[in-house]
């Protein structure tokens, strides 16, 4: 296994997630909200991605293959977890914004 090439999996694919969750929020400000939820769509299947390149590499350590623990492991960890974090709290503020929009036609 590259494990280099798996964790840059995990931080591009966990960036890209994130940069796709904060397009989707600002369709939302824009009340586009059908393609905010197929830019949420896409940023989740990224996300999936990352998470189970992630999960790969927890196998492998399970499986004593020598996952080493590097700055760039620890960087690619953080990253992915961020972007769960963001994509998280982006999915509910666009879930406000389009309650809020509802209530203004009303």
């Amino acid at each position: 296994m590259d494990m280099e090439k798996e964790i840059f999996e995990i931080i591009s694919n966990g960036g890209d997630a994130k940069a796709m969750a904060y397009e989707a929020l600002e369709l939302a400000h824009e009340n586009d909200f059908q393609q905010a939820e197929e830019k949420l769509k896409e940023a989740n299947q990224t996300l999936n991605t990352a998470h189970n390149t992630q999960t790969k590499l927890i196998q492998a350590e399970l499986n004593r293959e020598g996952v080493p623990m590097t700055l760039l492991m620890v960087h690619a960890q953080d990253h992915l977890m961020a972007a769960i974090s963001e994509m998280s709290l982006i999915e509910n503020m666009i879930k406000l914004l389009k309650r809020i929009s509802e209530l203004e036609k009303n």
